[in-house]
């Protein structure tokens, strides 16, 4: 009987059935009922989404794909029969905002405001942070419409508040092109302020590039900082055309001991490779969370996706959950642990496998800390995706305003210097294992 239940890619499962065992050294039912209530109290107030109870475990996994076809997030919920294998209960919290509070004018407004406006008058103040857990928009989301002349101005509002916007174009070697507008301003007393600015570049060698970045305080002290880039260039190894997408997104709170870190990438070709990832980090006064997962396809069938996700609390609490899965022609494996550590350093873990042989056998073995254990063969279904939802056709269709970039014109005989090395790349490693706190 498989132990898992995984939620893929961004939600933290919390094993509360087991709350006997994981917490029993905390000293009383009261205790532990008072401590859960601070936990899910603070998650709660973090801004996640309501909680869902999933039970595992049986044979047969019940799959529910949640989200648009072209959204970057997907959920796998696994569900058992419970009184046919240990029991475990997932407790799913979905970060939803960045930071819950009566005042709302820290949650990022959902329209989309007008980047440029007519000359003469100021641009719009936006003075609230970008939301949490919302991947990396597609050009249309972002709304960037630069300048077609140079501009240079500046000016002050009927409130006090004062406003400058200015546009340009930088030239460099190798047919080097890059168009900027930058706009920003600040309240008549200081406390709040904000900045943006746009780009689009390019170059002979067909390399084309936009790119957003945005940051700002307001009046209750939260800041932050985001910045989204898109870029089309050619594969230095294989010739092909890649598209790679980026973003990070921080913000920090003014009034309490909180914020939040992401980084997301998206990495596509021309002959299915894709890659995709995202690393986070968030903090509620004594409470922490961490995140990372990956997907990786070949483009002739081959997948590989992991995630990693764990907590902690000033108290001492800590406790996790982690899967990896590798698939190649229905043949393939899973693997996974869940794990929790009390203050007092006693660790409780469950750790599962799975092995999928291709021809409906599926071999399904694990044990935890706590005695169970378990070894089988069964007649199963085997699934996965062997293509990504969101590939290179999709990112092509949602990226004209890059594809749209001219280049300068380049003269006759003149051409790009390209400079391929010796030797290859070397293979794409796991990035950093940790963002740093916010600042």
């Amino acid at each position: 009987m498989a132990a898992c239940c995984r939620g893929f890619p961004n939600h933290f499962d919390f094993d509360r059935r087991v709350e006997s065992v994981l917490l029993r050294s905390h000293g009383g039912a009261e205790l532990r009922r008072r401590t859960w209530g601070r936990i899910l109290f603070g998650i709660n107030r973090v801004g996640f989404s309501p909680i869902r109870c999933c039970c595992s475990d049986s044979m047969v996994p019940i799959r529910r794909i949640t989200g648009s076809g072209k959204s970057v997030e997907k959920q796998e919920d696994w569900r058992f029969d419970a009184k046919k294998a240990p029991r475990k209960l997932c407790i799913q919290a979905t970060p939803a905002m960045p930071f819950a509070s009566p005042q709302s004018r820290f949650i990022s407004k959902p329209e989309i405001l007008p980047r440029c406006t007519p000359r003469g008058s100021g641009p719009q103040s936006r003075d609230s942070p970008p939301k949490r857990d919302t991947g990396i928009a597609n050009e249309k989301d972002w709304g960037i419409n630069l300048l077609n002349e140079n501009v240079n101005e500046s000016g002050t509002n009927e409130d006090g508040s004062t406003w400058y916007r200015e546009s340009g174009e930088d030239l460099g070697d190798n047919g080097y092109r890059c168009r900027w507008t930058r706009m920003g301003g600040q309240s008549h007393d200081g406390y709040s302020e904000w900045k943006e600015t746009w780009w689009e570049k390019s170059d002979w060698t067909g390399y084309k590039e936009l790119g957003v970045e945005k940051s700002g305080k307001n009046v209750e002290g939260d800041s932050w900082w985001e910045t989204w880039q898109e870029v089309l260039h050619q594969d230095e190894w294989s010739n092909l055309a890649r598209i790679e997408r980026s973003a990070q997104k921080r913000a920090k709170s003014g009034t309490e001991n909180a914020g939040w870190h992401e980084k997301w990438w998206e990495k596509y070709d021309a002959k299915g490779w894709t890659e995709k990832g995202a690393h986070k980090y968030g903090r509620l006064n004594e409470q922490s969370w961490w995140e990372k997962w990956g997907e990786h396809y070949d483009g002739r069938g081959s997948v590989l996706k992991w995630t990693d996700k764990w907590a902690e609390t000033e108290l001492g609490t800590k406790w996790g959950d982690k899967w990896e899965e590798k698939f190649f022609s229905g043949i393939g494996s899973r693997q996974g642990e869940t794990w929790h550590v009390s203050p007092s350093n006693e660790r409780w873990s469950r750790t599962w496998g799975e092995e999928h042989f291709g021809n409906g056998k599926v071999h399904k073995y694990g044990k935890s800390t706590t005695g169970e254990s378990w070894d089988i063969v069964v007649d199963e279904e085997t699934y996965y995706e062997a293509e990504p939802h969101y590939g290179w056709a999709d990112v092509v269709g949602d990226s004209s305003q890059l594809l749209s970039i001219q280049a300068r014109e380049r003269p006759p005989g003149v051409y790009p210097n390209l400079d391929f090395g010796s030797s290859p790349p070397a293979p794409t490693e796991e990035p950093p294992q940790e963002l740093p706190p916010p600042q």
